[in-house]
């Protein structure tokens, strides 16, 4: 038997937890330089706010109805989800964390023990709210897949509170057929538009298919959705994840720049970012594509950019931000108000299979990055950077409506007076 345990809107709910005064009040919680709702705790949800949607277009309808507006707080959310993925951990014999608020468990050694799955969900529940005051919703079923439907039942059909058990062909049956396809784990919008043509609503349509014949009609991964939808386990979380074949880094802008030098150090920690992630997986690009825009909404859209080709594939922090600089000029254009910048890391290879050139001397230095990442990693991110890299305020996010990071900052430890 599977689970899957998951926040249920978890930045949302994740803002509640150390201000009990906002528990009862719509909240919603803001992207990146506070540009769009990301999320909204149910309450919000009731108000029909548009999700994704610019905040400035649903900036009077949260006004009117007394919403609760927060920014992203990723240091709170990432503390949170640490602490309940430990405690959901504890469940089980095998946990794989999916995401920063979702997480499958595995029941190998339990099976035997547990007499009413209900029971124990609930249990789940009330531990996870009882130690951290997140709500959560916990689906159980034979495959992943089944476990997903269920807990998809678990938050969002009626009759259920919270927990949702397939076990048998009756409650497979009973939730699959309120399902649509799009619900479906792997499935999604763009599938579900292409299976409405072929005359497949629901999950449980889905799962009546031929598995081969939906492989030749999309692909081997729709094929085990199918396998997994009538109780056929198809995924293994002991298999080796893909590496990814382009890392990014983008963001825009707290607020409009024009200075070369602004535009050089958001570049730069932008490279430093890829770099620490090629070094994560192991991985080295052979090109780098660096670019910067200003705004559509400008009287004159500009945008330009150029795809560095390294000689030999590379890693080095260093050895790109060098790359930057040489190609800078051809980027950067005077008067322009850019809006948003990225570097991206394009044609990654393992840097264990490496061909060496030999009209190209290798100066990588993989020691120096070693050292860099290591310190990084035992004091903070960014406590050790390239001098070029200092930070501007001018181009860090807008965060106008952040909340105190309870549980990573000294200042912002929630206090408790007595009279």
């Amino acid at each position: 038997m599977y689970a899957l345990v998951d926040a249920v809107s978890f930045y949302a709910s994740a803002e509640k937890v150390f201000d009990p005064a906002i528990r009862s009040k719509p909240v919603v919680v803001l992207t990146n330089n506070d540009g769009c709702v990301c999320a909204m705790c149910p309450i919000a949800r009731h108000l029909n706010i548009p999700k994704f949607g610019p905040y400035f277009k649903v900036k009077h309808l949260l006004e009117q109805n007394n919403v609760v507006i927060r920014s992203s707080n990723y240091a709170l959310y990432a503390d949170l989800s640490d602490k309940m993925m430990n405690i959901i951990g504890r469940f089980c014999d095998t946990q794989h964390i999916y995401s920063i608020d979702e997480s499958f468990l595995n029941f190998n050694g339990y099976t035997s023990l547990i007499k009413d799955w209900h029971e124990y969900g609930h249990t789940i529940r009330r531990t996870v709210w009882r130690e951290t005051k997140l709500p959560v919703g916990v689906g159980f079923g034979p495959t992943p897949t089944l476990a997903k439907a269920a807990n998809h039942a678990a938050k969002k059909l009626s009759g259920f509170n919270g927990v949702a058990v397939i076990d048998n062909e009756a409650s497979r049956q009973a939730i699959l057929q309120r399902m649509s396809c799009q619900d479906v784990w792997g499935i999604g919008k763009r599938l579900a538009k292409k299976l409405k043509i072929m005359n497949i609503h629901t999950a449980w349509q889905l799962a009546q298919q031929n598995p081969k014949t939906i492989r030749r009609a999309f692909s081997v991964v729709v094929e085990r959705t199918v396998n997994e939808l009538n109780g056929i386990t198809c995924l293994n979380w002991d298999d080796v994840r893909q590496d990814k074949r382009e890392i990014y880094s983008t963001r825009s802008f707290g607020e409009r720049i024009s200075e070369p030098t602004a535009l050089k150090t958001a570049l730069i920690n932008h490279i430093t970012i890829v770099g620490r992630k090629l070094r994560a997986q192991k991985s080295v690009t052979k090109q780098l594509y660096i670019f910067a825009a200003s705004s559509s909404h400008e009287d004159i859209f500009y945008k330009k950019s150029f795809v560095y080709q390294f000689t030999t594939p590379t890693n080095n922090t260093c050895i790109m931000a060098n790359a930057l600089s040489e190609v800078f000029e051809q980027i950067y254009r005077p008067a322009v108000r850019f809006y948003k910048c990225g570097v991206g890391a394009l044609e990654l290879t393992s840097q264990q299979f490496q061909q060496s050139d030999l009209f190209d001397q290798r100066s990588d230095n993989p020691q120096l990055m070693n050292c860099l990442d290591a310190i990084n990693t035992r004091y903070g991110k960014g406590m050790l950077s390239l001098a070029s890299s200092k930070l501007n305020e001018r181009w860090h996010m807008n965060r106008d409506f952040l909340s105190p990071q309870y549980t990573t900052r000294w200042r912002d430890i929630p206090k408790i007076y007595c009279e």
